[in-house]
């Protein structure tokens, strides 16, 4: 009997000062990341006081807040480091790691860049549009275009499904699309394409230098982007005709790029935070942009500007201009054949997701105007 209860002390010893060992073990090996500490540096195309600025940081910070110490964005604002057009190209060299931009700015590369935003209406929104670059297709055509047309070293994501962008501001009230012809206006993307064949004489300029050349008369009218953005830059001083609802730029995204080397010197879990807090910024994004856009609305209202709705013949108008843009776009020997294979697989996406989307979608706006009263536009 002595001899159990010896045995049985043995084993319970033993039991316990594996447990301790087991313990310390737990203690000096936490189940933590090990990923290397990195820090990117990425520049936006907006400037300081811009939305558009916000919301880049927000993805900032969700990607900071993810990383825990060991991966971390340090952003710049707009011309940091690079001009507002450029930060493709500074990603590309490696002069950035990162950007935060959209590719309506660098399609002078390669006009399909702005199919991921600004090319032709077919019918869905900007969540929609979202929906195809990641569950249709769109990604792989991307990366077709960015890594294998145009040999770029660089890797990007699309992100914030934007509402439909505002016809834009006007000093005169407008009577139809004839007083589009000769009219000096600023837009950027593919949609210049589309005002030129309007009769529109076209300005691309980014976001800080609209204003200046609105007062230096360089350009008469412009578009931008949202209410939010357009009154902090002071649109509101310069013309007070603001026309919403547009088919130019009916479904564009933001574009998150980083430099392909970098970002694949990156540990997977760290490559994961980039892309997945592009997910979760642009829900965010938009949920951001609901509430302050229809705000500002309301402000620039209040400011003496007249809010109107864009007339169908203007509609009307800018798809028959987005035929021919289509039309020529295509023709092109040399860059047609790709093209044609993203507005392939657009129409083949807006064609079965509208089919659902317009068969399915309550009438928003009879339930609106029940408790509202009729819209005035």
């Amino acid at each position: 009997m002595a001899k159990a209860k010896d045995s049985t002390t043995a084993t319970r010893r033993k039991f316990l000062g594996g447990a301790a060992v087991a313990g310390v073990a737990t203690i000096a090996m936490p189940q933590v990341s090990r990923a290397q500490t990195v820090t990117l540096k990425m520049q936006g195309a907006w400037g300081a006081q811009d939305i558009l600025n916000d919301m880049a940081k927000d993805y900032v910070a969700k990607v900071n807040d993810m990383g825990g110490g060991r991966l971390k964005i340090d952003y710049l604002n707009a011309g940091a480091v690079v001009k507002p057009f450029s930060v493709m190209d500074g990603v590309h060299s490696g002069v950035l790691d990162g950007a935060h931009s959209v590719p309506a700015y660098w399609y002078g590369k390669h006009r399909a860049a702005s199919l991921f935003g600004t090319g032709p209406a077919y019918g869905f929104n900007g969540s929609q549009c979202l929906g195809w670059f990641w569950y249709g297709g769109g990604m792989d055509l991307y990366n077709e275009l960015v890594q294998k047309t145009l040999k770029l070293d660089v890797v990007g994501f699309l992100a914030f499904a934007m509402p439909t962008q505002p016809l834009g501001w006007f000093k005169k009230e407008l009577k139809g699309p004839d007083d589009f012809k000769g009219l000096k206006y600023r837009t950027v993307g593919l949609s210049t394409n589309m005002f030129q064949k309007m009769g529109a004489s076209v300005a691309q300029l980014p976001g800080p230098e609209i204003l200046p050349a609105m007062e230096r008369g360089v350009i008469e009218a412009f578009e931008f982007n949202n209410p939010t953005s357009d009154m902090r830059f002071g649109a509101q001083d310069v013309a007070k005709f603001y026309y919403m609802g547009s088919y130019h730029q009916a479904s564009e995204a933001f574009e998150i790029v980083f430099n392909k080397k970098k970002y694949e010197s990156l540990p997977k879990e760290q490559q994961a935070m980039l892309k997945y807090a592009a997910q979760a910024a642009a829900a965010d994004n938009e949920w951001k942009a609901w509430d302050s856009y229809s705000k500002d609305l309301q402000e620039l209202i209040k400011k003496g500007v007249n809010v109107k709705r864009t007339m169908k013949s203007i509609f009307e108008a800018q798809l028959k201009a987005w035929d021919e843009v289509e039309k020529e776009l295509v023709a092109d020997t040399t860059n047609g054949p790709f093209i044609k294979k993203v507005l392939d697989s657009q129409k083949a996406w807006a064609k079965r997701v509208g089919y659902y989307f317009f068969n399915n979608d309550a009438d928003y706006k009879t339930a609106w105007e029940h408790h509202f009263g009729a819209l005035k536009t």
